[in-house]
């Protein structure tokens, strides 16, 4: 045992409570959102403070390393790492401080047995064997597993109250995981473009209670509500006092909005709105001209069979809210196969039989938004080309160009 909280690991050994147990607070750090991508849902953390000796430390479950190999192809395969650390309560407040997102302190209402079985687990933790864990967005990361080390180590059962009575029932349904994440991430349009085209069916199942703890702000509002049930009966607050240990600063809306750029302006609903309208003009000039135009074809299929591949490659991701998406008809890895068969009948003004199939597949999509919420303009993209394949092959279906006879 590596014993970073001795002496009180050492002094449990003989399971007598001490009275340096009494000098010892072991809090919830919950830190605010902050800009960066990885960090806009915040951030969990615990305090280790011991009064007598000055220790005061912090154990974070969230460390990383975008050094390591492949690190962005395996973040989507569901396979990056993550590991804990133990800094200062000096230099994680000195991270934390010029960032401005604020990180909120909640004392917890322990007794001397529990803080020396919270010290003794993070001890175990910290081993080298233990470090390290796969890292999981939704299911297990820093803040499932700072409240799994505190809530698996109490001699009671913690029990969340609050007004409402879904509160009191871990088996009722809560918003999915989708919509959890979009309080987050909807100031960052592109990012939250970006999780929906990647998250699947899963994604929009309701949460249990315990699922949706995944966010810190969530976790941090439950302790805030429950209570500690002893095994006689008796009961306790989990939470003996919270405070602000630093103070969010307040948000500049006019430097925000000064510092907008063209890529925050071009929202994806812009963007895809915009390729909608085009698809719809296209159609409207291949009406008229009783003429295919192949290059919009070839453009399209090149596009989306693009993000096809993405779409593919995520089913065999360990994220398991990435394998079924059903925006993979639409988006769909088989058009940069069929893509020049498709193009070369076009330019003989023939609908070529993938484009019936790739239409059949998108009014499979549009069924299916009863199942999955698709990604911002997704569905917008998929009326457009859908309605222009339906013109086409009413239009064009094997007709192609015809040679003028001439009479012997």
């Amino acid at each position: 045992m590596l014993c970073f909280f001795s002496p009180i690991t050492a002094s449990s050994q003989d399971n007598k409570p001490t009275q340096q147990a009494d000098s010892i607070e072991i809090s919830l750090l919950t830190c605010g959102p902050r800009q960066q991508v990885y960090s806009m849902y915040g951030h969990t953390a615990i305090r280790f403070l011991d009064k007598q000796s000055g220790r005061d430390l912090v154990v974070n479950y969230g460390m990383f390393s975008f050094d390591k190999p492949y690190f962005v192809l395996r973040f989507v395969f569901g396979l990056t790492d993550y590991e804990i650390g133990i800094n200062t309560f000096e230099m994680f407040s000195w991270e934390y401080g010029s960032t401005g997102c604020g990180v909120r302190q909640q004392v917890l209402n322990l007794t001397a047995q529990e803080k020396m079985a919270i010290a003794q687990a993070i001890d175990r933790n910290y081993e080298p064997q233990n470090r390290v864990y796969r890292y999981n967005f939704f299911y297990d990361n820093c803040t499932t597993r700072a409240r799994d080390i505190i809530v698996n180590n109490l001699s009671g059962k913690v029990v969340y109250e609050a007004s409402t009575p879904q509160h009191l029932n871990t088996s009722a349904q809560y918003p999915p995981f989708r919509e959890l994440i979009h309080l987050y991430n909807e100031e960052h349009r592109w990012a939250r473009f970006g999780n929906d085209l990647l998250l699947g069916v899963k994604a929009d199942r309701k949460t249990t209670f315990e699922q949706q703890q995944f966010l810190p702000e969530r976790l941090s509002d439950d302790f805030e509500h429950a209570v500690i049930v002893n095994t006689d009966g008796t009961k306790r607050k989990l939470v003996s006092r919270s405070f602000w240990v630093l103070e969010p600063a307040a948000k500049d809306i006019n430097a925000e909005q000064a510092s907008l750029s063209a890529f925050d302006i071009l929202s994806p609903m812009v963007c895809l709105g915009a390729f909608a309208l085009l698809t719809l003009v296209v159609a409207a000039i291949e009406r008229r001209r009783k003429r295919l135009v192949w290059a919009f074809d070839a453009v399209a299929m090149l596009l989306t069979g693009a993000c096809g591949l993405i779409m593919f490659a995520m089913i065999f991701s360990q994220h398991p809210t990435v394998s079924l998406n059903l925006q993979i008809l639409l988006l769909n890895p088989l058009n940069l196969f069929m893509l020049y068969s498709v193009a070369k009948a076009a330019r003989r003004n023939r609908i070529h039989w993938w484009t019936k199939t790739w239409s059949a597949m998108i009014i499979l999509l549009l069924l299916g938004s009863f199942l999955q919420s698709y990604a911002e303009g997704v569905t917008i993209v998929a009326l457009s080309l859908l309605l222009r394949n339906i013109l086409n092959i009413y239009t064009f279906n094997n007709k192609g160009d015809r040679q003028p006879k001439h009479k012997a």
